[in-house]
């Protein structure tokens, strides 16, 4: 599944290479991934309409439309986004194609069964979607300074996996990036996050923000399961920079420890004995 620095990507690359084009046809392969309305009523609202601006909330993709109408993607697990031209074949498990009268497609594909599409407002989206009311620091969104990270610590008095798996207390990350950002921090998934002293929380604020801005600055990880790319079709270049994530038997690449699987609480978590205290 996508996390905050794969989806980050999606929405700048949507900014750069979608925003400003109006759309020709809409056009749905199937119902797997439009479900929340009749296909044609999807397809009336969309066709015709420019779209004038993308935004990202949590890991919800919008695009804002000239008719006061959203376009959203929900992901999922496996869904894809591709800028296409219209003479490329069509991939198996695409869903929708919007074509621009500009020319060129962005495609919708679904390589996992979670893929959800449709047209809404902005009013409708915050009913239909109500977590989007609670969701908590963005790092990628809007900076955050560490005394604030830090009162969220102290008030949730929660273990530090179970805090930064929260989209209540930090918005938009999963098993990879939360495992990576403890390793960076030299800290445990299971040290409760009140417990921590002042060094420890300018530490786990420090891994939080430069663990993310470098995951997107690279474009984020494309992991075995191959589901993310990039709108272009192209793979993330992070995967190279873990540190635990999936290297359980291997060398930490700071202590040269051998990395540990373990399961918590139903979640697989990687991390190192040794220099995770």
């Amino acid at each position: 599944m996508a996390e905050l620095p794969e989806v980050e990507t999606l929405r700048r690359d949507l900014d750069r290479e979608v925003v400003g084009k109006k759309i020709k046809t809409a056009e749905v392969l199937g119902r797997a991934a439009v479900t929340r309305l009749p296909k044609k009523q999807f397809t009336a609202r969309l066709e015709g309409a420019k779209i004038t601006g993308g935004e990202r909330r949590g890991l919800l993709l919008t695009l804002k439309l000239d008719t006061g109408d959203l376009l959203v993607f929900d992901l999922g697990d496996g869904g894809q986004l591709l800028r296409a031209s219209a003479r490329e074949p069509v991939a198996k498990g695409t869903r929708v194609v919007l074509t621009f009268t500009q020319g060129g497609q962005l495609r919708l594909l679904d390589a996992g069964g979670g893929l959800d599409v449709w047209v809404t407002t902005s009013d409708e989206l915050l009913t239909e979607v109500p977590g989007l009311t609670e969701l908590g620091l963005d790092p990628l969104d809007e900076p955050i300074s560490w005394t604030t990270f830090g009162q969220l610590l102290l008030r949730r008095r929660a273990k530090l996996k179970t805090i930064l798996t929260d989209p209540t207390a930090v918005a938009g990350l999963g098993p990879v990036y939360s495992d990576e950002i403890l390793h960076a921090a030299g800290l445990r998934h299971d040290r409760v996050s009140n417990g921590l002293s002042s060094q420890e929380m300018r530490r786990l604020y420090r891994a939080l923000v430069e663990t993310l801005h470098e995951a997107a600055k690279h474009r984020g990880s494309t992991l075995a399961d191959g589901h993310y790319h990039d709108l272009a079709g192209k793979p993330g270049d992070y995967q190279g920079e873990l540190k635990v994530y999936e290297r359980d038997g291997q060398a930490c690449k700071r202590c040269r420890a051998v990395v540990t699987k373990a399961k918590v609480g139903g979640r697989t978590i990687y991390f190192c004995p040794e220099c995770q205290v």
